[in-house]
């Protein structure tokens, strides 16, 4: 194959240890044990996907049986090495145990294992993705790999070392790769980009790096991926590289956040859904939202290097200007809601009004730390006034702020019994059961049926409804009891889903109560004499009179 044909991931992938990025330790370390022969008898490789796990597998594989000095990058390029990048040397076995996960097949590893190299010095067994080997097949490699013989070698790569047994792990010398950092990763692509003549802006590439998150194979496929998208003589800005990865603006959130907290509710959706339209996730949403508050929090003791190439110049500036405005309480709050909701994605069908609802939330949240707040100024500005004029003996003043402390007051408390009469003149919510009166008296037949059948409370608050997930639960439920706790309590109301199993329906409460109570005549002396009478008799229903009712 022509080299210039291949993917970027295969014709930059690193041939010695100084083509390495990011893996420094582990080369010096490797190569110090090749130089003392003293070497394991398996190496074990973990990380995170494209960090260079099998790459090193095979640069290991060509240290151990480099005919040259490969420690000089075995500049003559010997057939050894030749053939390990080829993948096609008789000594150098690459197994995929994603494939190959069966006890038989260990066993003919094994088997083949008895037999020494043919032309190099070490017999090479490389598994990658180990951790899929069945319990049997690690079993019985335990014994060939805790003593081999000389000339056989295994390498082993995993991107889960959890689901290795510890009897494999502990008779290995493991490895852990690191992420590759941001500016090793960028400094790498856009020499690539350079080496293939294509035109790619600086914040197009750190987006690039922003997107693979330290893995790179997946920056080298976004860029080659992006530099096909192109034509020759065309740059790739930013906004394209957006639009290719389907990755929206930073811009685009930092506003909606402000928005949100003005509670300005139509532009806030309105923004969110030109997001959503742009193909962003519900899921990737929620995370860079995260993100954006752990940056509001923490943004002062940051610099812009240290967001990873999050946010650029423009967005950094805004961030830090905005921060110093938002109350940290609000920012906790936000975040532990945040966090919820990405839990409820996993319940809910439609993910996307889940997203709607959440801002709505944010929006009441906010608007009520900031009623509170104002209302803390207004007495503490009111106290610090009267302090003032005491100190300063002028005794008009003094009257005066007392006027208005009174007239405040006073108005403080038409506020408050103007709020008491609209609760009273409202039928109040407190419970499921009053919920589920409510829907019967306004005639809501369909949500009657959900409550009662599929809902299953785990927590009943002021203004907030915690119920548990039920697949049967209608997918329009929340939007639609929402809406209507609104029109009836003039108040918005907090809707989530919980992991939690929650309280039986309330269908299934009256079914036991019905059962409990058909038990309970069952045992009556009147029922037992008319079965004797009518042995095939059944007990269908029991009704309770006015009086019983009263008193049960």
């Amino acid at each position: 194959m022509n080299k210039n044909s291949k993917v970027l991931a295969l014709k930059y992938r690193p041939q010695t240890f100084n083509d390495l990025i990011g893996q420094d330790i582990v080369a010096e370390t490797i190569l110090n044990s090749i130089k003392m022969n003293k070497i394991p008898n398996a190496f074990l490789f973990t990380g995170i996907r494209g960090v260079g796990k099998t790459t090193i597998a095979r640069i290991v594989a060509k240290a151990l049986n480099c005919s040259n000095n490969f420690e000089n990058k075995c500049i003559k390029k010997c057939n050894h090495c030749e053939s390990i990048s080829n993948s096609n040397h008789i000594d150098v076995l690459e197994m995929d145990a994603a494939s190959k996960t069966g006890v038989d097949d260990v066993r003919d590893l094994i088997e083949f294992s008895r037999y020494g190299p043919t032309s190099s010095k070490y017999k090479i067994f490389i598994i990658d993705e180990v951790h899929m080997l069945s319990k049997q097949a690690f079993n019985a490699l335990l014994k060939t790999l805790e003593e081999p013989p000389e000339y056989l070698k295994f390498i082993f790569a995993t991107t889960e070392i959890k689901k290795i047994p510890i009897t494999v792990v502990s008779r290995c010398q493991r490895f852990d790769l690191s992420r590759i950092k941001s500016s090793e990763l960028f400094e790498f692509i856009k020499n690539i980009k350079d080496k293939e003549n294509g035109k790619a802006s600086d914040e197009a590439l750190k987006l690039i790096v922003k997107i693979s998150e330290g893995s790179v194979r997946d920056a080298l496929s976004l860029l080659d991926r992006a530099l096909l998208s192109l034509d020759n003589d065309k740059e790739l800005d930013l906004k394209t590289a957006q639009k290719i990865f389907g990755y929206f603006d930073k811009s685009q959130l930092i506003d909606l956040f402000e928005l949100v907290l003005k509670g300005d509710e139509a532009n806030v959706i309105n923004i969110y859904r030109k997001i959503y339209n742009q193909g962003v996730e519900p899921k990737v949403f929620i995370n860079d939202f995260l993100e954006l508050l752990y940056y509001f929090k923490n943004i002062n003791s940051l610099t812009l290097e240290s967001t990873n190439f999050s946010l650029n110049d423009e967005q950094y500036i805004k961030i830090k200007n905005m921060s110093d405005k938002v109350d940290t309480d609000v920012l906790i709050l936000f975040w532990q809601f945040a966090i919820s909701s990405l839990e409820e994605l996993e319940l809910v069908s439609n993910k996307h009004l889940s997203i709607e609802m959440f801002l709505i939330r944010l929006m009441h949240l906010s608007s009520m730390k900031q009623i509170k707040k104002l209302d803390n100024d207004f007495e503490n500005n009111i106290s610090n006034k009267i302090i003032e004029d005491k100190d300063s003996n002028t005794e008009n003043t003094i009257k005066t702020v007392n006027q208005i402390k009174n007239i405040t007051q006073e108005e403080k408390n038409d506020l408050k019994a103007e709020s008491e009469i609209k609760i009273i003149n409202k039928d109040p919510i407190h419970s499921l059961d009053d919920l589920i009166s409510k829907c019967l008296e306004k005639k809501e037949i369909k949500l009657k049926y959900e409550l009662e059948k599929n809902v299953n409370l785990v927590k009943f608050d002021r203004n907030i409804i915690e119920i548990s997930f039920n697949d049967n639960l209608d997918k329009d439920f929340v939007k639609d009891l929402s809406a209507k706790l609104y029109e009836w309590t003039e108040e918005r109301w907090i809707i989530t889903f919980s992991k939690s199993k929650g309280e039986i329906t309330v269908k299934e409460r009256q079914e036991n109560k019905k059962e409990e109570l058909i038990n309970e005549a069952k045992n009556l002396e009147i029922y037992k004499n008319v079965q004797k009478i009518f042995p095939d008799v059944e007990l269908l229903e029991v009704e309770l009179n006015n009086k019983e009712e009263k008193n049960d």
